[in-house]
């Protein structure tokens, strides 16, 4: 069994009470928090209670603002893979079904990935929020700029590794409605 990160999408933020309703499955990516995944919890980021594990390591953000910037660093790598058929059919599928799910927030669920390292979880997210996601948020917005070539050049090098995930309406861990 390979661990994962999980994105869902929902117009409420889980508390510790009770988890929205309906959740819609967006993404699942194996062995890491791919940068797609990052970007799209980018903006309005906050730490909420998990939907699927105890501790409190589930990332909310804005769905519309993290998609924007998804397609927009999307369209910058592109534009050194014009060729590669692969990517547009990734491209595709992805910008597909994020319209498809659309919701008011982006539910990213950490657990698996978290709970890898020596770090506690709890702290891992919140390293997340507070320095990953910004970074990477920063690094794309520098490269849709015009800025920071280096930068997307070498997303565009492994582009696979950083948005090839799985896009779906069922996830490992899916929520009924």
């Amino acid at each position: 069994m390979a661990n994962r990160s999980y994105l869902f999408s929902a117009d409420s933020v889980p508390t510790e009470d009770d988890i929205p309703k309906p959740i819609r499955c967006i993404s699942e990516h194996n062995w890491a928090i791919p940068l797609a995944h990052q970007l799209l919890v980018g903006y309005g980021t906050t730490v909420v209670p998990s939907m699927i594990w105890s501790p409190r390591i589930g990332i909310a953000a804005d769905y519309d603002r993290g998609a924007a910037l998804l397609r927009g660093l999307l369209l910058a790598v592109g534009q050194g893979l014009e060729e590669d058929d692969e990517f547009a059919r990734c491209v595709k599928t992805t910008t597909t079904h994020l319209e498809s799910q659309r919701a008011q927030y982006f539910l990213l669920e950490t657990g698996e990935m978290v709970s890898l390292g020596d770090e506690d979880p709890v702290a891992a997210v919140e390293r997340l929020v507070s320095a990953d996601i910004p970074a990477a948020v920063a690094s794309a917005e520098a490269a849709i700029a015009g800025e920071n070539q280096e930068w997307l050049a070498s997303v565009r090098a492994d582009w696979q590794e950083h948005f090839a995930s799985f896009y779906g309406k069922a996830l490992y861990y899916s929520f009924p409605e």
